[in-house]
């Protein structure tokens, strides 16, 4: 089993700037996909971006973005502290969203990055609010 847990979401006025924590315990293999995902109510999770753990296809280390965010998000990771975080910058008011961490155990199960089928393990969500 995998728990993740996300912190640093807030409030914050257009043009500013957060960073998301996910925390992650319990085992995951060396390769693996962690992504992060929002959702507004009433729409459906949208994929923000992707951090690809491994070798070989998979790449090793390699992170992938939505083009709604391309440029202002940057994911990273810090594998000593089993930390995933996602810096956003430049924040607009419709990127007011919950923002999830997510990870896919078996990365052969996720069609495409921002698709939420293969993600088998989710945290509780931090909430993301950018005021005009």
């Amino acid at each position: 089993q995998v728990q993740l847990v996300e912190s640093g979401g807030g409030s914050v006025q257009a043009g500013g700037s957060l960073r998301l924590s996910c925390v992650a315990s319990g085992y995951l293999p060396s390769r693996h996909i962690m992504g992060w995902f929002r959702q507004v109510p009433g729409k459906e999770r949208e994929g923000v971006g992707a951090f690809y753990a491994g070798v070989g296809s998979f790449g090793d280390g390699s992170a992938y973005y939505a083009d709604s965010v391309k440029g202002r998000f940057t994911i990273s990771r810090d594998n000593a502290k089993n930390t995933l975080y996602l810096q956003l910058n430049s924040l607009k008011p419709e990127d007011t969203a919950m923002y999830y961490c997510a990870a896919a155990s078996d990365p052969t199960r996720v069609p495409v990055f921002a698709a939420t089928q293969g993600y088998s393990y989710w945290g509780q969500g931090t909430q993301v609010i950018v005021s005009s």
